[in-house]
C-alpha cells in the first residue's frame, strides 16, 4: 500500500475523478437532458401514471397556466377535508392509510377491522430489539431502521413472493413496525452511545400510530390529548405527496425490478433519508436556532427581516443564501399540508407555553418570501413548506432530532406501500431511463 491509507489514496484520486466525470452544463441544453428530471422552471418530466394522489399548483386561465394555491388530493379528497371530517379528538392515520391503500373510504367495520390489524403488527419477532436493533447503535436512526427493515426479511418465510396480497400483508406489517424500528433505535442510540437510561416500553396495539409514538418515547409513558391529534395530523399530512417525490419514485423503480418490498422499503429509506429530500425540517430547526442567537426581539419585524437578508445574501448560518423551509419544487403560492398544520401548530404552542417562539416563526414567515423576492432569480412565487412547522412541533412534542426524518418515514411508508401496490398491479415493464453518453473516443 505504499504506506497510504486507503482515505489518503482516495483523496488523491478525487481531483482524477473530478478531471474525467464532469461533464459541461452546455451539453444538457444541447441533447435537451432536463436535469434531476425537471425543467428551469421546475416542472417534471411525466414518467407515470397514479390514481392514488394528486397536486395542483396551477391552472388554465384564458389558455395560459398561472399559479393557484396548492391544492393536495388523496385517491378523490383533498387532504384538508379529510381532516376536517375528523372529529374534533379522533385520530385519522389509520383511517387514511386504509384510505390510500385500498383506494376507498374504510366503512366502521372495515376501519376497526384495519386497526386491528395494524395495532396487532406492532411487534418484532422474539429478541429481534435485542440481537439486531441494538447491535450496532447509531445516531443515524434511518439506517438503524433500514437494516432492520432488510433484516425483518430473514423472518418471514414468504419475503420473495411479490404477489399482491402477499405484498399488501407485508406492507401493512411495516406500517405498524416502523414506529418501533425507529424508537428503538434511538432508545438503543441514548444507551450505548450517549450514556443514557435505557427503556423498552411495549406498544399498545388499541392506541394509534401517534399514540404509541408519544407512548413510546417517554419514560412515564404520557400524552396529552393535543399531543396525540397534532402528532396525528403531522403523520397524515406527511403520508402521500404524489409520485414524483425522490423516494415515492424509488419505491415505483425498485418495485419494476420485480424486487421485494423489504428491499424495496429499504430502498425508498435510503432516498428520504438526503438532506435534500427528508432531512428539511432539520435545516429549518438549525436555521431558526441561528436566527435566535442573533435576533433580540422576535416581535420586531425590521430585525428579523434584516437578518433573513443576510441569510439570502449568504452573508449568515451556512453561507449558502438560502432560507430553509421557504419554495417548493412544485407549489408557488402555497403548500396546503403547511397552512392545515398552521392551525395545529398554535393550538400546541399555546399548551407548551410557546408564544415566544411561535410570534418568530410567524415573522419569518410573512418576510421571507418578499426577501427572496428581492435578492433571487425565481420563476414562481415563493411560500412556507410543511417543513418549515414540522420541526418546531416535534420540538414541541420532545421528539428528538435524530427521530425528525424517520418520523417522515413512519408516516411516508403507507404512500410508498400504495404506489408498490399500484405498480405491482398496472406496471409490466421494468423502468429504465436513458442516459446519452458523451464519452470521447480514444
Amino acid at each position: 500500500m505504499m504506506g497510504k491509507t486507503l482515505n489518503e489514496y482516495s483523496r488523491q484520486q478525487e481531483t482524477m475523478c473530478r478531471k474525467n466525470d464532469s461533464i459541461s452544463p452546455r451539453l444538457f441544453e444541447e441533447y435537451g437532458v432536463n436535469r434531476g428530471l425537471r425543467d428551469e422552471k421546475g416542472n417534471g418530466v411525466l414518467t407515470g401514471l397514479t390514481k392514488i394522489s394528486k397536486i395542483t399548483s396551477s391552472k388554465i386561465e384564458n389558455g395560459e397556466k398561472v399559479p393557484c394555491d396548492g391544492q393536495l388530493w388523496y385517491r378523490g379528497y383533498r387532504v384538508e377535508d379529510l381532516i376536517g371530517t375528523l372529529g374534533e379528538n379522533e385520530l385519522g392515520f389509520e383511517k387514511i392509510a386504509y384510505l390510500l391503500l385500498m383506494g376507498e373510504k374504510p366503512d366502521p367495520r372495515q376501519e376497526e377491522e384495519f386497526r386491528s390489524f395494524v395495532g396487532n403488527c406492532r411487534t418484532l419477532p422474539t429478541n429481534f430489539t435485542r440481537d439486531v436493533i441494538m447491535k450496532a447503535p447509531t445516531e443515524d436512526i434511518m439506517n438503524s431502521m433500514t437494516k432492520s427493515i432488510l433484516t425483518l426479511a430473514s423472518y418471514d418465510e414468504n419475503a420473495k413472493d411479490i404477489s399482491v396480497s402477499n405484498s399488501l400483508r407485508q406492507c401493512i406489517q411495516l406500517i405498524g413496525e416502523f414506529p418501533l424500528l425507529a424508537v428503538y433505535g434511538y432508545n438503543a442510540y441514548v444507551h450505548y452511545e450517549k450514556n443514557g437510561s435505557m427503556f423498552i416500553h411495549h406498544p399498545d396495539p388499541q392506541l394509534s400510530t401517534a399514540e404509541n409514538l408519544l407512548m413510546l418515547l417517554r419514560p412515564d409513558r404520557s400524552y396529552t390529548t393535543t399531543e396525540a391529534k397534532v402528532l396525528d395530523t403531522a403523520l397524515i399530512l406527511h403520508m402521500e405527496h404524489g409520485g414524483g417525490n425522490n423516494s415515492t419514485f424509488t419505491t415505483r423503480v425498485v418495485t419494476s425490478t420485480g424486487s421485494d418490498t423489504y428491499s424495496t422499503m429499504a430502498a425508498a429509506m435510503s432516498s428520504l433519508k438526503g438532506p435534500k429530500h427528508g432531512g428539511a425540517n432539520i435545516k429549518v430547526m438549525e436555521m431558526m436556532d441561528d436566527i435566535r442567537t442573533h435576533v433580540k426581539d422576535y416581535s420586531d419585524k425590521e430585525e428579523v427581516e434584516a437578518y433573513l437578508v443576510k441569510l439570502a445574501e449568504g452573508k449568515a448560518f451556512d453561507g449558502k443564501g438560502l432560507i430553509y423551509g421557504m419554495g417548493h419544487a412544485i407549489y408557488s403560492l402555497s403548500d396546503p399540508r403547511e397552512r392545515i398544520f398552521k392551525h395545529y401548530v398554535e393550538e400546541l404552542a399555546a399548551e407548551k407555553g410557546r408564544e415566544e417562539d411561535l410570534q418568530l416563526y410567524q415573522n419569518v414567515e410573512e418576510l421571507a418570501p418578499e426577501v427572496i423576492a428581492r435578492h433571487r432569480r425565481i420563476y414562481k412565487g415563493v411560500s412556507p413548506n410543511v417543513d418549515f412547522y414540522s420541526g418546531f412541533v416535534y420540538d414541541m412534542l420532545g421528539i428528538p432530532v435524530e427521530l425528525y426524518t424517520a418520523m417522515f418515514a413512519v408516516a411516508r411508508i403507507v404512500g410508498w406501500s400504495a404506489h408498490r401496490i399500484e405498480e405491482l398491479i398496472c406496471m409490466d415493464k421494468i423502468i429504465r431511463p436513458a442516459y446519452m453518453s458523451v464519452m470521447e473516443e480514444k
